[in-house]
């Protein structure tokens, strides 16, 4: 029914491309085999597919690290912004970028996902590292939700992330073409109103 996720590292496995993907799981694991790899990305890209259905809504909180951190290169960068912002744009689809300017946070220690269904409770996840933690205590998922709910309202809105998402794809497809002057690139930063 619904998808809530704060994600500090990189663009969640449902908002991916697919070189996006292949750069996430090639990072995490420097040298897995490219076999292994390829067995790895075919369950997030089905996840992906659950955008083609009427169900789950999905409200993403990206840090900004999320942005700066390049994966997979300034090309794949690209690819993958560019796809985030349209997806951004679909009125089932919620995404903010929680700027540094906003300092702590609840979920400063990692990732967080809620997940809500029509015919069971919610439940939170936690991720760090190469494990994460699935909670279904209802008082525990609530004070995840009251966190998520409080990073929300600490990110810049829909409307200036997606400006801010754009904006750091044209920087990317910049630094892309011109990867031999890398003195070349503008830097983006976060205040979308240019203050």
């Amino acid at each position: 029914k619904r998808i809530q996720e704060y994600a500090p590292q990189h663009i969640p496995g449902i908002l991916q491309t697919e070189a996006y993907t292949q750069a996430v799981i090639h990072s995490g694991l420097p040298t897995a085999a490219d076999e292994a790899i390829s067995e790895l990305i075919t369950p997030v890209l089905e996840h992906t597919k659950m955008l083609q259905r009427p169900e789950p809504t999905v409200w993403t909180v990206l840090d900004e690290a999320v942005l700066q951190r390049m994966i997979g290169g300034p090309a794949v960068m690209a690819e993958a912004l560019r796809h985030l912002a349209e997806l951004g744009r679909r009125r089932r689809i919620v995404v903010q970028v929680l700027p540094f300017a906003a300092g702590g946070h609840p979920a400063i220690d990692g990732a967080l996902k809620l997940m809500a269904f029509s015919d069971a409770p919610t439940l939170a996840y936690l991720k760090c590292f190469a494990s994460g933690q699935l909670v279904d205590d209802p008082a525990t998922v609530a004070e995840y939700e009251f966190a998520f709910n409080l990073i929300g309202a600490s990110a810049l809105s829909p409307s200036d992330s997606l400006d801010l998402i754009e904006s750091m794809a044209r920087h990317y497809e910049l630094k892309s073409r011109s990867t031999h002057n890398p003195s070349a690139v503008l830097w983006c930063k976060s205040d979308p109103g240019g203050a």
